[in-house]
């Protein structure tokens, strides 16, 4: 099936918009038309007299616009796709940096996700697995769009209307995003803190459109986790899932991959219906591990997912911190089955361990072992109590010895 739209009409489109100064409707002529659309566009030359409007020549815009439409209604060559897109993005660059105002904010927004979402499909393409140089390239590009945006020193008024007057500033939040997403696909994240300090500097990142601000916190959150700050970490994630529009189902989910580990660190487990709700399934046994103390039901779980969870990036923080928690929940437990004494003998610990099958081959710990464990949790304060390592004993606290305050932190 071949579509025909003829390219007078689209230019003629593309001008109508500039000329009613509509910030929406210079954005949605500025798109280009869906990667294998097969749309027919014949060729002609941009007439540079009529393309000056109001003092401001478009010509250039538009003959790499034409270029790039007839790239991506074609959609055979995905390096070509977004060679052809960049150069567009760069000359709008050009023009949008000597315009007045922010009118043009939601164009630039379209261009850069444009460039972004090619320059992914030109990495991946021809099987260029692990290649990023396209990434790479929209960064630079990207990272001009927003230093545009960014020192443009019209004073900026949060959630005023587009205009010949506003501020650029409007539209930097969008634009860090696109980079967000850039870097932590080629695990970059270092260069997140350059965008994210300038942007929280200003303030910029407590107001604007609902949707930049959830995809801004959502972005912050995993980095904040990266970091191991899990207090900061589960604040931005929160934000971003409570914030989250209700229909959309798949970006809850995708903030609730991270949020959900997170709290379980910090002690906050999810119910089984928000799980299931939002298909997070292997989580479930993990959370109710957790609850219960259930080690090796936690450790057969984080094994049979692994893969699943490195894709994620959550792994690790499961592995090494959250199993902290099983641990302190699985020694309460065996505390409760010796009738809960003031002095515990390592010895009878590592019975009770070896009883549930735990340890290398399911053949229990050594008592070295068992202590470790237990002075790692005494020092985050998970036990209150000390070890007496010459007499092999746990002497705990009389007094709320597995503290729950410890755990759920606030």
């Amino acid at each position: 099936l071949i579509i025909t739209v003829t390219m007078e009409k689209s230019l003629a489109g593309l001008r109508s918009a500039i000329v009613s100064s509509k910030p929406e409707k210079v954005a949605d002529a500025l798109k280009l038309p869906p990667l294998g659309s097969n749309q027919s566009f014949p060729s002609e030359r941009v007439d540079r007299s009529s393309w000056v409007i109001d003092g401001t020549d478009w010509s250039n815009v538009a003959t790499k616009w034409q270029q790039a439409a007839k790239k991506s209604a074609a959609g055979k060559d995905l390096v070509a796709c977004y060679q052809a897109q960049g150069s567009l993005h760069e000359s709008f660059n050009n023009l949008f940096g000597s315009s007045s105002g922010n009118w043009l904010v939601p164009a630039l927004h379209a261009i850069c996700y444009g460039t972004h979402m090619t320059a992914v499909l030109a990495d991946k393409s021809k099987g260029r697995s692990g290649n990023n140089k396209h990434q790479q390239s929209a960064v630079t590009i990207l990272q001009t769009s927003f230093s545009q945006c960014m020192n443009h020193r019209v004073e900026y008024q949060p959630n005023a209307p587009f205009s010949e007057t506003g501020s650029k500033k409007a539209g930097v939040l969008y634009i860090v995003n696109q980079l967000f997403a850039i870097y932590f696909r080629v695990n970059n994240l270092r260069l997140c803190k350059n965008l994210q300090k300038p942007v929280e500097g200003r303030k910029l990142h407590l107001s604007g459109r609902k949707g930049d601000l959830v995809t801004y916190r959502y972005y912050v959150g995993r980095l904040h986790m990266f970091e191991d700050q899990y207090d900061l970490a589960e604040t931005n994630l929160e934000y971003a899932f409570q914030h989250c529009h209700r229909a959309a189902t798949r970006n809850k989910r995708c903030i609730l991959t991270f949020l959900v580990p997170v709290k379980l660190y910090r002690g906050r487990l999810a119910t089984h219906a928000l799980l299931q709700k939002y298909g997070l399934d292997a989580y479930v046994p993990l959370v109710e591990s957790i609850r219960t103390g259930d080690l090796r039901k936690f450790n057969s779980t984080l094994q049979q997912h692994q893969d699943l969870f490195i894709r994620r990036g959550v792994y690790l923080l499961l592995e090494s911190k959250c199993k902290t928690i099983c641990y302190r929940n699985l020694f309460k437990r065996i505390h409760v089955a010796l009738e809960k004494p003031s002095h515990v003998n390592l010895k009878e610990v590592a019975q009770a361990l070896k009883w549930l099958g735990l340890g290398a081959g399911g053949m229990g710990m050594e008592l070295d072992e068992v202590e470790c464990i237990l002075a790692n949790l005494i020092y985050r304060k998970y036990i209150r109590g000390y070890i007496s390592h010459s007499k092999r004993v746990l002497v705990l606290s009389k007094s709320n010895p597995f503290p729950t305050s410890e755990v759920i932190k606030n």
